[in-house]
């Protein structure tokens, strides 16, 4: 019997456990450990965060599943791994840290014959003084939409602007990332679409300022360097969409932004000129940026090895060109296509768990040395695309002998599509539908634009809406591994 464990429970995580259960068998067995009870579909969060949907529904609970599936389920955070074993005992192990209430505080060693780091990442709020309370939590001036939970207090926040509004006083707007290495522009893209679209249905919107702040180096970069594509028959720009979008909503934006310091009703940032300002706000949701969660990695003898497998980002290194070389030289081949770990054949990472190579957007620093420009996204679909590729590679390592890796799921290689809502409403509901391919520009295929035309489009409009509803319903039913689930594409 081989034993395959997954740190991590989101949407690489769960779509890995859920493929290997599967192909597997009983013969078999699999291994989720996660320290969140519930699971969340994420991109839903920002209909939580205008009130438009509830907790409920966008969470379920991950035990019952996971056990009419027959998947072994750990309430608990992965600390540690110790890929050689230790003396005395070769067989490679993790350690955890329970958080359910029934062993909350308790420490296990788990071994292993296959380990999967679907980890996430570590929601780094602290890094802008003020953004985060100083103790790795969310602080007091903002909001967020990271978490379920986080989207609760949003709406709740949102709310007392919508009556303050009512009551005849103005309200200011920032929304955007709250650092100059954020990703996810797309969480807050969507965001203050959905703020302003409420603003408008509560009939409060000349009462509000809304402004959009971001380290994004012009609109529409979205941390994958821009995107040309075909939309209503003809080409354009993912810059020319996004302007038109905001200008069209009497929206301003705030670009090549580091944000540096969030206090009370204010927020301070520095340009990609060198230049400081400042912006006030009565409601502000920004980003956090992303870091890896702090796994350490331990010898046999117990030394700390963890700068061989942890990228200084916290990420884990996978089969990525990690050569430091100049942005002139980046090339679409650097991206791995396995994420097997070069150092331990039995160790992967998918999703945001593993270290890219380079940002795809171009790197960017202030005159002051501030490096101000988006990584690389690596959530939703690309994720569960990663997470059903190493599941397949194990899988045939398992059963059929397999010595390498037998599936790939390269981002220079793998189109995205991505439906980015401007707004819910059955009959008054927007969205924007795109879809990108490759998600890395390969500019020596794709001369010019770095991606193919005929599979990179886009449009907005009522129907897109439609289709992002009727996604959130699927993509549910697919991760409660209800009948079918397997036939709903990742």
């Amino acid at each position: 019997m081989a034993k395959v464990v997954i740190m991590g429970g989101g949407v690489s995580g769960h779509t890995a456990a859920s493929f290997l259960n599967k192909w597997l068998g009983s013969e078999h067995e699999v291994i989720v450990v996660t320290p969140n009870s519930q699971w969340n579909w994420i991109p839903s969060n920002i209909w939580v965060g205008v009130g438009e949907m509830t907790k409920e529904e966008v969470t379920f609970p991950l035990a019952p599943v996971y056990e009419k599936a027959g998947i072994d389920f750990r309430q608990a955070k992965a600390v540690s791994i110790n890929p050689e074993g230790k003396d005395g005992d070769e067989s490679p192990f993790i350690t955890v840290e329970y958080t359910g209430q029934d062993k909350a505080g308790q420490s296990e060693e788990i071994t292993y014959d296959y380990l999967i780091n679907a980890t996430g990442p570590k929601l780094n709020f602290d890094a802008t003084p003020g953004l985060g309370d100083g103790k790795g939590q969310m602080g007091e001036h903002t909001v967020s939409v990271c978490t379920a939970d986080h989207a609760i207090h949003a709406n709740e926040e949102l709310q007392k602007c919508i009556d303050k509004m009512k009551a005849g006083e103005r309200q200011r707007f920032l929304i955007g990332t709250g650092h100059g290495m954020c990703t996810c522009q797309g969480a807050a893209f969507e965001y203050i679409f959905n703020i302003e679209h409420q603003l408008k249905g509560a009939g409060v919107r000349d009462m509000a300022d809304v402004t959009y702040i971001s380290n994004e180096s012009f609109l529409g970069d979205f941390g994958m360097g821009g995107i040309h594509f075909s939309m209503g028959g003809y080409a354009t720009s993912s810059k020319v969409f996004a302007e038109s979008l905001y200008a069209e909503r009497g929206m301003e934006w705030i670009i090549g932004a580091h944000v540096n310091k969030v206090e009370a009703g204010k927020a301070s940032y520095e340009l990609l000129d060198g230049s400081m300002g400042e912006s006030e706000f009565d409601f502000a949701m920004l980003i956090p940026p992303f870091a890896g969660v702090g796994l350490k990695v331990y010898g046999k003898d117990g030394s700390d090895i963890t700068d061989t497998v942890i990228a200084p980002n916290g990420f884990m290194k996978v089969d990525a060109d990690y050569t430091p070389k100049p942005y002139e030289e980046w090339k679409a081949s650097d991206w791995p296509s396995t994420l097997q770990n070069p150092t331990y054949k039995n160790m992967f990472a998918v999703g945001i768990a593993f270290a890219p190579p380079h940002t795809i957007s171009k790197p960017m620093q202030s005159p002051n040395g501030t490096a101000i420009n988006p990584t690389p996204p690596r959530t939703g679909m690309p994720s569960a695309m990663m997470g059903k590729a190493v599941a397949q590679s194990i899988t045939d390592m398992i059963k059929n002998g397999a010595t390498e890796p037998t599936h790939r799921a390269n981002m220079s290689e793998m189109g995205a599509a991505c439906v980015a809502s401007a707004g819910k409403g059955l009959f008054t509901g927007t969205a924007a539908a795109m879809t990108v391919f490759p998600i890395v520009p390969d500019f020596e295929k794709y001369p010019g634009v770095g991606r193919d035309m005929n599979g990179t489009s886009g449009e907005l409009g009522l129907a897109a809406h439609w289709v992002k509803h009727i996604l959130h319903h699927l993509f549910l039913w697919k991760a409660k591994l209800k009948p079918g689930w397997q036939l709903i594409p990742e």
